[in-house]
């Protein structure tokens, strides 16, 4: 099986690719730091690799001039429930799917989630019925009554499903479909708002950085789906006594992002984020005056400045979910 490499084509330049027109007030030090987040350590505990790509390593080609590629691959599937499980379940397949933005080395920081073969299967429905022409020339996967678990049909589908993504990736009606953005981050943003309810932010956290980290090497630095996920991981970090240990390099790449912003849907976060940050940086010990100079140039703009909301009250407004607000 081969390795499926979309390029990315301007406008829709890659996160974390080169330095575009609009990044020129972001600090290089505040998304380097930031966008370097430990890899989550994989919890083995009895769950045998049902399949596994051959050779792995071998699959990484650097590019020839240097230029950002995303990278969807398929290297891991597991079949559940495993073994000594409850037996009445359904068997079915889970499929590991790495997202990576290679270069000329190996992106070190790839995003991992897990989905199921009805997975691909509701987003592939889902835009055949909103975007029929712009899936055509794609051939799915059917479904088959016999040898679901095959090493071979594994393998297949996983193919299909990398070619199927990078389609997605290409073409900005497709990339950029609800549909798609539900398949990339819903079922962990489900579970990371849960573990919110439940004031057990250490555990929320670490998902809404891997949910980061995906939709950061998709979609564009500014783009709501990037902020929103941003901004949740800064109220997460920061809405405990406690701030998390990581709360203050998100804050930076948040309030980066947010500088020179104009989509208008977005500024109703720009004000909550920054009384944020000034409590963080209170809290912190550090100068809060660059903070707080904005919030008074923005109400000498006429433009209402009072903290009346919070952050995660304002992220609820523009993406309601089950977190407590």
């Amino acid at each position: 099986m081969h390795a499926v490499m979309a390029k990315r084509l301007l406008p829709h330049q890659p996160s974390e690719d080169g330095p575009h027109p609009d990044d020129e007030p972001d600090s290089p030090a505040i998304e380097a730091a930031a966008l370097d987040i430990p890899p989550q350590a994989v919890d083995p505990t009895g769950q045998k690799a049902f399949w596994e790509s051959y050779n792995p390593a071998k699959k990484f080609r650097p590019t020839a001039d240097g230029s950002s590629e995303l990278r969807f691959e398929i290297l891991l599937a597991h079949i559940m429930p495993r073994e000594n499980e409850d037996v009445k379940i359904k068997r079915f397949v889970i499929y590991e799917l790495t997202v990576r933005q290679d270069s000329s080395t190996m992106d070190e920081q790839p995003a991992k989630i897990e989905r199921r073969y009805t997975d691909f299967r509701d987003l592939y429905q889902c835009l055949k019925r909103e975007l029929p022409n712009e899936l055509a020339s794609v051939n799915f996967p059917s479904k088959v009554l016999m040898g679901n678990f095959s090493a071979e049909l594994i393998a297949e589908r996983s193919a299909a499903f990398e070619t199927f993504l990078t389609h997605i990736a290409r073409n900005p009606k497709l990339r950029d479909s609800e549909g798609f953005l539900r398949f990339l981050q819903h079922d962990e943003l489900t579970r990371a708002c849960q573990y919110l309810d439940e004031r057990r932010n250490e555990m929320a956290i670490p998902i809404l950085e891997n949910c980061f980290r995906l939709l950061n090497k998709i979609f564009m630095n500014r783009s709501r789906p990037v902020l929103l996920i941003l901004c949740r991981l800064v109220a997460a970090c920061t809405s405990s006594p406690v701030p998390h240990h990581s709360a203050e390099r998100w804050a930076l790449l948040a309030l980066s992002r947010f500088d020179t912003l104009c989509d208008i849907d977005l500024l109703p976060l720009y004000i909550p984020l920054l009384h944020t940050c000034a409590h963080l940086w209170w809290q912190r010990g550090q100068d809060q005056k660059p903070i707080t100079d904005r919030l008074t140039e923005m109400s000498r703009q006429g433009i209402n400045t009072a903290n009346i909301t919070s952050l995660m009250q304002a992220i609820h407004k523009l993406d309601p979910r089950t977190e407590t607000i």
